[in-house]
This record gives C-alpha cells, structure tokens and sequence, in this order.
C-alpha cells in the first residue's frame, strides 16, 4: 500500500470536555492525517502482553526522538472500542502516543490488514504494523511476516519502535 492514501473513515471515540465529562466524538481520518507527519502502528489488542509490554511503552518512551526526526503524532490503532482503548492508554501511563479505536475494523480492513484470532479467542483483529503516513499517504511499512487467519505465534521483528526510528534517521 506505499504510495496509496489512507481510507477515508470517521472512529467513534470518546474524548473529555471540558467539565471533565467524556462525550462521544467522531474523529476523521482527515482529523488525525492531513498535513501532518505520523507514525501509525497497530497490534491485535489493548492489554495484551506484547502490546504492552513492548510496543506501546516503547512509541510513548522514544516519543522525543521520534519529534526530532520529523514525526508530528504518533498513532496507536487497534480493533477495540474507544472504552478500551482509553483505559490501556490509563493503565499504561501513555500520555503523548494517541489511541485510535477501531472498534468496525474499518480502517484495519482499508489498509489489508484485518485478520483474525479466532484460536485466542479475539475474533476480527488488525495484524500487527507499523508505518510512515505523510500528508494521509503511506509513505513506509514495517509488516510482521507470516500474516494467515489464527496465526500463531503473532510476531514481533519489524513493527518496534526502534526499527522505526533506524528507519527515519536513515532517511529523512
């Protein structure tokens, strides 16, 4: 998918107003990437032990020398309702990686990624990537080899952080 632009789809989230109530939100994808420089990675679930363990913590931790390397947002999708999503987000302590519920797996169907995990139990989820989005454009990917329905194990090689970042220093 380099080269292509992203598919045009409205997530339901759940944001915080100012009283400090939550609200529903719709947010497009033209909210989240137009004219920006983003990375979007996506994994098989919130609260799963790779996710974060690893992923998550690791975006949030080197989020500095992602923004010295040109990156303005750092995009975390998964299949999992805003609900989710925002209590993962609580628990792990994120404060700049923003969370983008794809409860429909719309987005995740778009880009070729949906797959499932029907053998863990999850059902429909997002195989597990990461990727450079200018200006709503797939610029690059980092795809986890082996993608099949049910796939076990569920790798982890090429959609870190630090690939990510080798990556950027090397061409931007």
């Amino acid at each position: 998918m380099i080269g292509q632009r992203i598919p045009d789809i409205t997530f339901k989230t759940r944001t915080e107003d100012k009283y400090g109530n939550f609200i529903w939100k719709d947010v497009t994808t033209c909210d989240y990437f137009k004219g920006k420089s983003v990375i979007l990675f996506s994994l098989p679930g919130a609260f799963t032990p790779t996710c974060s363990t690893y992923q998550l913590p690791n975006f949030e931790k080197m989020y500095a020398d992602f923004s010295l390397s040109g990156i303005d947002e750092i995009y975390c999708m998964s299949v999992n309702d805003a609900f989710v999503m925002n209590a993962w987000c609580k628990d792990q302590g994120v404060s700049k990686v923003k969370v983008i519920p794809d409860g429909n797996a719309e987005f995740t169907e778009g880009v070729g990624f949906s797959t499932t995990f029907k053998n863990r139990g999850f059902g429909q989820r997002s195989w597990r990537y990461s990727a450079v989005i200018i200006d709503e454009i797939i610029e690059k990917e980092f795809v986890e080899p082996g993608m099949t329905e049910d796939s076990d194990p569920d790798p982890f090689e090429v959609s870190d952080a630090e690939t990510m970042l080798e990556y950027l220093k090397e061409n931007k």
